[in-house]
């Protein structure tokens, strides 16, 4: 047979293979019998001439050389998902309208002349902005319910999304200066964080059930709402993690206090923001526009933190 005739269909056949390492698992991701996996994979390795399975132990493993065409695999699929997306996207031109989700977390500051710049230059362009916290923003973008989702860290980003770094939002730890952990000087240990009310963002989707971000106590309240948790902060209910620059004015004043807690390294206390599509159906002119010129912002981040905190490069996704 000749390498001519390989097609995208066993290459995406090849990669669920090696990353589910079950010719089953791949099969329900495919949605596809078993059968007709084993036989595409078979196939395939008749055409190349190259083994890419070692099939002798309970689960299929890669071969060395399947480990090396893997790689290129995912190009070639990756690919041909950029083409049939830009395709579709000069196809059907500008969107009639604009539908993002943006994390809690990101500096609002920033956001609004993007916003404004947009209405600008796409006027007849509706703009529908949702704010979510967690999961929340990443499920409107997976159910298509919004072209773009500006999201936050979370530990898994489906493999349908492509994500393009922004920026990295600096956290802080606070308490009311009227709280009992205002009074410790120095670090402070997990074992007394456990004592007290821990303030903290709950997820209204179901992509993050189970699982706890930053939480060092047994005690939590739970809110949805940023601002609520914000206003709990100051009224002493708790202590809790913020966006440095939507309490900086806070520490600023003295209505709350900055705390170092033992349990952080300093790098965790930041937020790398993404934004995030389906890769199936990638930004449109408008939706490209705003996601650039969202990227022209994090040239002016330490102006939009208020209070100079120095940022760390974004990363590249």
């Amino acid at each position: 047979m000749a390498l001519d005739g390989l097609s995208v269909d066993q290459l995406r056949t090849f990669i669920a293979a090696a990353e589910q390492r079950s010719f089953s698992a791949a099969a329900r991701k495919l949605r596809r019998a078993q059968s007709v996996v084993s036989q595409t994979l078979a196939n395939l390795e008749l055409q190349i001439g190259v083994k890419l399975f070692d099939r002798s132990g309970r689960y299929p493993q890669l071969t060395p050389h399947g480990e090396a065409l893997l790689r290129d695999a995912k190009r070639v699929a990756e690919g041909m998902d950029s083409f049939k997306a830009r395709a579709k996207t000069l196809r059907e031109g500008l969107e009639p309208e604009l539908s993002v989700v943006i994390d809690v977390m990101y500096p609002m500051s920033m956001l609004t002349p993007a916003v404004g710049s947009f209405r600008t230059t796409f006027p007849d362009t509706p703009l529908r902005l949702y704010v979510e916290a967690l999961g929340a923003v990443i499920q409107p973008v997976l159910d298509g319910r919004c072209q773009i989702g500006v999201v936050g860290a979370l530990p898994i980003i489906a493999d349908t999304l492509q994500t393009e770094a922004l920026l990295e939002v600096p956290m802080v730890t606070v308490v009311s200066p009227t709280h009992a952990l205002a009074s410790i000087d120095g670090v402070i240990s997990t074992s007394e964080l456990a004592k007290h009310v821990q303030l903290v963002l709950t997820d209204r989707s179901k992509l993050t059930a189970g699982q706890s971000y930053g939480i060092h106590s047994p005690q939590t309240w739970r809110l949805a709402d940023l601002g609520a948790k914000h206003w709990f902060l100051r009224a002493g209910f708790g202590y809790g993690h913020m966006p440095r620059f939507m309490v900086a004015d806070d520490i600023a004043s003295g209505a709350l206090k900055e705390i170092r807690i033992a349990a952080l390294d300093p790098r965790q206390m930041y937020i790398p923001m993404s934004a995030a599509y389906r890769r199936d159906s990638p930004p449109g002119p408008a939706a490209r526009w705003l996601i650039d010129r969202l990227r022209q912002c994090t040239d002016h981040v330490e102006h939009a933190m208020k209070n100079g905190a120095r940022k760390p490069r974004a990363r590249k996704k």
